[in-house]
């Protein structure tokens, strides 16, 4: 099990060379950044995974490397809501409120991925995450044929934070490839396609 683990780790994170930029100037123009939500605090606090994603998807913007974003993540409570806490962030930051589309069904890496192209109608598109959680996301697109590139947002190097993600993110490789490969598992939702109006114009 363990030689399985270690396999599909290695792979996943192998699929993605080549595709993971840190530097927007090295990223090819793109129309539309994802970027895959997290909580905005953990434990009452700050999340710092949050927060680098701010971070790199106003960078792109600045840079000019994309023109919208389509912001998924999980709304499953009424008290609780992250596509709009971080468009909220972002129109902070200076991005304008009508280039952000808003995924409130991306409960799973998989749900955001799939979602992007069967919903939302994307074909194209640049996944903007921590570099562990982009390349398990590269790997989900390719899978459905989607033309991805990857930015990385800064990752935690808090030792005992790092340790605990990176644990996780094996087994989360894990389901991610049986999801793929074995199961074909579908999204929680789909449901209507919604086009996203800023691209009506590009």
């Amino acid at each position: 099990m363990t030689c399985m683990l270690l396999s599909i780790d290695r792979y996943i994170s192998w699929q993605a060379k080549g595709r993971l930029f840190i530097q927007p100037e090295h990223l090819p123009s793109n129309s539309v950044a994802l970027i895959l939500g997290t909580a905005k605090y953990f434990h009452g606090q700050p999340n710092l995974f949050y927060i680098a994603r701010i971070e790199a998807a106003v960078e792109l913007y600045q840079a000019g490397k994309v023109k919208g974003f389509l912001v998924s993540g999980d709304n499953s409570r009424q008290d609780y809501n992250e596509p709009e806490m971080i468009k909220a962030d972002l129109v902070a930051r200076g991005v304008p409120a009508e280039l952000i589309g808003l995924d409130f069904a991306g409960f799973r890496t998989l749900d955001s991925v799939v979602r992007a192209k069967q919903v939302f109608g994307l074909n194209k598109l640049v996944i903007v995450s921590q570099p562990f959680h982009v390349e398990r996301a590269l790997f989900i697109a390719d899978h459905y044929q989607l033309d991805a590139v990857g930015y990385a947002a800064a990752d935690v190097t808090v030792w005992r934070w790092h340790i605990k993600v990176r644990s996780r993110e094996v087994l989360a490789r894990l389901s991610a490839w049986l999801d793929v490969k074995i199961i074909n598992r579908s999204p929680k939702y789909l449901g209507n396609k919604e086009p996203l109006e800023f691209l009506a114009g590009l």
